[in-house]
Protein backbone atom coordinates (compact mmCIF):
# COMPACT_ATOMS: atom_id res chain seq x y z
CA UNK A 1 0.00 0.00 0.00
CA UNK A 2 1.30 3.20 -0.40
CA UNK A 3 2.95 5.03 2.23
CA UNK A 4 0.23 8.37 1.60
CA UNK A 5 -2.78 6.03 1.44
CA UNK A 6 -1.85 4.32 4.62
CA UNK A 7 -2.07 7.70 6.72
CA UNK A 8 -5.53 8.37 4.83
CA UNK A 9 -6.69 5.07 5.88
CA UNK A 10 -5.35 5.42 9.23
CA UNK A 11 -6.77 8.96 9.85
CA UNK A 12 -10.15 8.09 8.78
CA UNK A 13 -10.06 5.31 11.10
CA UNK A 14 -9.50 7.63 13.92
CA UNK A 15 -11.96 9.78 13.13
CA UNK A 16 -14.34 7.03 12.54
CA UNK A 17 -13.62 5.90 16.64
CA UNK A 18 -13.78 9.64 17.77
CA UNK A 19 -17.41 9.95 16.02
CA UNK A 20 -18.47 6.47 17.79
CA UNK A 21 -16.38 7.45 21.32
CA UNK A 22 -18.32 11.40 21.06
CA UNK A 23 -21.84 9.22 20.23
CA UNK A 24 -21.67 6.72 23.14
CA UNK A 25 -21.28 9.38 25.96
CA UNK A 26 -24.87 10.17 25.48
CA UNK A 27 -26.65 9.97 29.14
CA UNK A 28 -28.17 6.56 29.03
CA UNK A 29 -31.98 5.75 30.28
CA UNK A 30 -33.75 2.77 30.90
CA UNK A 31 -37.17 2.60 28.75
CA UNK A 32 -39.53 -0.53 29.22
CA UNK A 33 -42.03 -1.75 26.08
CA UNK A 34 -44.37 -4.19 28.25
CA UNK A 35 -41.98 -6.62 29.33
CA UNK A 36 -39.12 -5.47 27.23
CA UNK A 37 -36.37 -3.48 29.05
CA UNK A 38 -34.18 -1.27 26.91
CA UNK A 39 -31.05 0.61 27.43
CA UNK A 40 -31.26 3.88 25.35
CA UNK A 41 -28.81 7.02 24.53
CA UNK A 42 -30.80 9.97 24.70
CA UNK A 43 -30.15 12.60 22.10
CA UNK A 44 -31.01 15.47 23.68
CA UNK A 45 -29.33 18.71 21.72
CA UNK A 46 -29.39 19.60 18.73
CA UNK A 47 -25.87 18.66 17.69
CA UNK A 48 -26.31 14.71 19.39
CA UNK A 49 -30.22 14.58 17.36
CA UNK A 50 -28.04 15.38 14.30
CA UNK A 51 -25.67 12.69 14.93
CA UNK A 52 -28.11 10.24 16.18
CA UNK A 53 -25.87 6.43 15.01
CA UNK A 54 -24.67 7.67 11.83
CA UNK A 55 -21.69 5.94 10.98
CA UNK A 56 -22.03 3.08 13.80
CA UNK A 57 -21.24 -0.14 12.41
CA UNK A 58 -23.57 -2.31 15.26
CA UNK A 59 -25.96 -1.86 18.25
CA UNK A 60 -26.23 -4.12 20.97
CA UNK A 61 -29.79 -6.15 21.12
CA UNK A 62 -32.43 -3.80 23.37
CA UNK A 63 -30.55 -0.83 23.29
CA UNK A 64 -31.35 2.18 20.92
CA UNK A 65 -31.16 5.83 20.84
CA UNK A 66 -34.21 7.94 22.37
CA UNK A 67 -34.80 11.61 20.30
CA UNK A 68 -36.08 14.28 22.79
CA UNK A 69 -36.90 17.88 21.43
CA UNK A 70 -38.34 21.00 23.42
CA UNK A 71 -41.80 21.06 21.49
CA UNK A 72 -43.93 19.15 19.81
CA UNK A 73 -43.86 19.24 16.00
CA UNK A 74 -43.72 16.63 12.77
CA UNK A 75 -40.11 15.75 13.66
CA UNK A 76 -38.96 14.03 10.50
CA UNK A 77 -35.57 11.08 10.45
CA UNK A 78 -33.24 10.08 7.38
CA UNK A 79 -30.51 7.56 7.22
CA UNK A 80 -27.75 9.83 4.95
CA UNK A 81 -24.63 8.23 7.02
CA UNK A 82 -26.18 5.77 9.25
CA UNK A 83 -25.09 2.25 8.41
CA UNK A 84 -27.67 0.47 10.62
CA UNK A 85 -30.93 -0.75 9.63
CA UNK A 86 -33.50 0.61 11.96
CA UNK A 87 -37.15 1.62 13.17
CA UNK A 88 -38.06 4.07 14.71
CA UNK A 89 -41.09 4.72 16.38
CA UNK A 90 -42.62 7.80 17.27
CA UNK A 91 -44.11 9.03 20.65
CA UNK A 92 -46.64 10.90 22.25
CA UNK A 93 -45.90 12.59 25.94
CA UNK A 94 -47.22 9.47 27.34
CA UNK A 95 -45.30 7.44 25.85
CA UNK A 96 -48.05 5.64 23.66
CA UNK A 97 -46.21 4.81 20.28
CA UNK A 98 -48.24 7.12 17.37
CA UNK A 99 -46.64 5.33 14.56
CA UNK A 100 -43.53 2.79 13.52
CA UNK A 101 -41.46 3.00 10.53
CA UNK A 102 -38.39 0.81 9.07
CA UNK A 103 -35.48 2.79 7.78
CA UNK A 104 -33.22 1.85 5.35
CA UNK A 105 -29.64 2.45 5.65
CA UNK A 106 -28.10 5.41 3.68
CA UNK A 107 -31.09 6.74 2.33
CA UNK A 108 -32.62 10.10 2.58
CA UNK A 109 -36.22 8.85 2.74
CA UNK A 110 -37.92 10.90 4.98
CA UNK A 111 -39.87 9.40 7.79
CA UNK A 112 -41.95 11.28 9.80
CA UNK A 113 -44.80 10.65 12.86
CA UNK A 114 -48.20 11.10 12.06
CA UNK A 115 -48.52 13.08 14.88
CA UNK A 116 -46.99 15.78 16.41
CA UNK A 117 -44.68 14.76 19.05
CA UNK A 118 -41.31 15.71 21.20
CA UNK A 119 -39.74 12.09 21.28
CA UNK A 120 -38.77 9.00 18.83
CA UNK A 121 -36.54 6.07 19.69
CA UNK A 122 -34.74 4.41 17.16
CA UNK A 123 -33.81 0.32 17.61
CA UNK A 124 -32.49 -2.13 15.41
CA UNK A 125 -34.94 -2.94 12.40
CA UNK A 126 -37.99 -5.43 13.04
CA UNK A 127 -37.34 -4.80 16.48
CA UNK A 128 -41.04 -3.56 17.36
CA UNK A 129 -42.09 -6.48 15.45
CA UNK A 130 -40.30 -9.18 16.60
CA UNK A 131 -41.38 -7.55 20.16
CA UNK A 132 -45.61 -7.27 18.75
CA UNK A 133 -45.25 -4.22 20.00
CA UNK A 134 -47.52 -2.04 17.63
CA UNK A 135 -49.09 1.77 17.20
CA UNK A 136 -50.75 2.29 20.61
CA UNK A 137 -48.35 0.55 23.00
CA UNK A 138 -46.59 2.22 25.45
CA UNK A 139 -42.83 3.40 26.41
CA UNK A 140 -41.90 3.63 30.04
CA UNK A 141 -39.40 5.52 31.75
CA UNK A 142 -39.10 8.40 28.82
CA UNK A 143 -37.11 11.77 30.51
CA UNK A 144 -39.52 14.77 30.90
CA UNK A 145 -38.27 16.92 27.94
CA UNK A 146 -37.36 20.70 28.59
CA UNK A 147 -39.72 23.58 28.06
CA UNK A 148 -39.24 25.63 25.37
CA UNK A 149 -37.04 29.04 26.40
Amino acid sequence: MHPVLKILVAVGATVLTTLAQAQSALPVVSLTAGMYAIKAEVAASPEARERGLMYRQSMPANTGMLFVFEEKAGHCFWMKNTNLPLSIAFLADDGSIVNIEDMAPQTEDNHCPRAAVRYALEMNKGWFAQKGIKPGAKIGGLPQSRPAQ
